[in-house]
């Protein structure tokens, strides 16, 4: 079932803002991971994915690093 049209424009602008925040979020999340060497995982199609530190990506979960603790 599609969603039904958003109707009020005060209720799209405020829903795009939202967004907006959320995806800035997102964004300076992944960044910190990088800066940290911390892998950043997707989901597609129900696969995870991971992004290594190196910028490579696999599907295989990375090892805890014993710097940081894990």
């Amino acid at each position: 079932m599609m969603a039904e049209p958003l109707k009020n424009i005060d209720t799209f602008t405020k829903a795009d803002e939202l967004m907006c925040i959320c995806r800035s979020a997102v964004r300076k999340a992944l960044a910190e991971n990088r800066r940290l060497g911390v892998a950043n995982v997707y989901s597609f199609d129900g696969e995870r994915y991971f992004e290594l530190p190196n910028g490579d990506y696999s599907r295989t979960p990375p090892k805890p690093n014993s710097e940081n603790g894990a």
